[in-house]
């Protein structure tokens, strides 16, 4: 695996693959075992959009892994000032083993990768979210001892999480519905490939997403960029939440996940937030062993 850059590019075997070496490698930092397959490495790490988890994961999973993290602002970099991301791409290939990107347009980001020489690893974009949906599943497995024959139910806007978690989930054996206003659907392309290749429902009716679901899923309902229009998004998504209610209509036991950060009162009541504050934080906190296997698949090899 050169890249990371969505997960329609991965095959089950690969996000499998991926999966059992995080766990490998969560067992061993859990343990004190120094796994320094990366040493000498350096990975630069370009924001365009902030972040809590992604920058101090991937930092923190550099280190753990022998080699170092470079934090570029697109305030410092030159491409925020207009250098072609093709220029960007072929220079800091000259300098780096990897580079992840954190961005707007997906494009940017399958640029990187077709003018660059290095990995290039998709730490978000306003279409998908790769690094987050591999620490879900692999913080699902955690919970439910498997993956395959599980319901994912993802309630909300059809985002760039709905787009990764139905690729994510088809691929890994699960069935996946989505809940989601009739004008916020996710993308059409990957809902068409999910109806032809695994079971998929999307719907406006929440109980019906809901109904026998083992996971639930959230994400806030206005993303970064879309601040102007979070007063308008309330009023549309307001009947778009877990609660107690839509608790009760999926299977016992079932798991809350949400990729944080969370707006309690809005897609997640505060009560049901808490209930399922482990799952919540042991999938934040597996965002650091799922980026750790995708590093090592991706530039243990490169030189």
């Amino acid at each position: 695996m050169k890249h990371l850059l969505k997960l329609m590019d991965l095959s089950t075997e690969e996000i499998i693959d991926i999966l059992n070496l995080a766990d490998q490698l969560k067992y061993e930092k859990k343990n004190g075992i120094e796994h320094h397959i990366l040493k000498g490495k350096t990975l630069g790490m370009i924001f365009q959009k902030s972040s809590t988890r992604t920058r101090v994961s991937f930092e923190v999973g550099m280190y753990d892994l022998g080699g170092q993290a470079l934090f570029l602002s697109s305030r410092d970099l030159q491409i925020g000032r207009g250098e072609p991301v093709e220029d960007t791409a072929r220079v800091l290939s000259r300098y780096l083993d990897g580079i992840m990107i954190r961005t707007f347009e997906q494009k940017e980001v399958e640029t990187l990768a077709q003018y660059g020489s290095i990995p290039i690893i998709n730490g978000l974009t306003d279409y998908c979210h790769p690094c987050q949906v591999l620490a879900d599943l692999m913080t699902i497995r955690e919970h439910k001892g498997h993956i395959s024959g599980n319901k994912l139910c993802f309630i909300g806007d059809g985002n760039n999480m709905a787009n990764s978690l139905i690729v994510g989930g088809i691929k890994t054996g699960m069935s996946v519905a989505i809940a989601c206003p009739k004008e916020h659907k996710p993308d059409a392309e990957i809902m068409k490939w999910a109806s032809e290749n695994g079971s998929f429902l999307c719907t406006d009716n929440v109980e019906e997403a809901a109904d026998g679901a083992d996971v639930l899923y959230t994400d806030v309902w206005a993303s970064m960029g879309q601040e102007e229009e979070a007063a308008a998004r309330k009023l549309k998504f307001a009947g778009y939440q877990i609660n107690e209610k839509i608790l009760g209509v999926a299977n016992p036991g079932c798991m809350v996940q949400h990729c944080l950060p969370a707006h309690r009162g809005e897609e997640i009541t505060a009560d049901v937030f808490e209930a399922h504050a482990n799952e919540l934080f042991d999938e934040a906190e597996n965002r650091l062993h799922a980026q750790k296997a995708v590093l090592v698949r991706c530039m243990a090899g490169n030189k």
